[in-house]
């Protein structure tokens, strides 16, 4: 029977590999030259939604089933208020990861946008991986 400590830490790897994976597909899609816009964005929201969650099972914080990227700040902040607050760009991804998806009333996205949403799930990679025990990243 597997420790809690151990499923703990299978657990928060499952997270960070998907997020990677998401991370990965963003970067692959924006140096394609192909204009998958909207894919870059989606997946950038992705993985930056994946690290914040694998952070958060990490410290054994809940969370309920969301795409809202605020909400998993303020969580994150209860336990690292400096985290959350150099990582509050984050927000601006989250209608990435829900309205865009759909067909709607909003404005295309732009190579600019695309870049800026790779850029933060950039960031918050840095800072989630760097935050967890390095063993976890093998």
């Amino acid at each position: 029977m597997k420790q809690p400590e151990e499923i703990k830490r299978e657990f928060t790897k499952q997270w960070v590999d998907k997020a990677d994976s998401d991370y990965n597909t963003s970067n692959h899609l924006l140096s394609s030259g192909e204009v998958y816009l909207e894919a870059v964005t989606f997946h950038a929201q992705q993985a930056a939604e994946k690290y914040l969650k694998a952070l958060l099972v990490w410290h054994q914080i809940e969370f309920p089933k969301t795409h809202d990227l605020s909400l998993l700040i303020s969580l994150v902040s209860g336990s690292n208020p400096e985290l959350a607050e150099c990582l509050s760009d984050v927000q601006l991804l989250t209608p990435y990861g829900v309205e865009y998806r759909y067909p709607g009333d909003y404005p295309d996205v732009t190579q600019q946008e695309a870049h800026n949403a790779f850029e933060i799930a950039g960031q918050v990679r840095e800072e989630i991986l760097k935050r967890l025990p390095k063993d976890i990243l093998l």
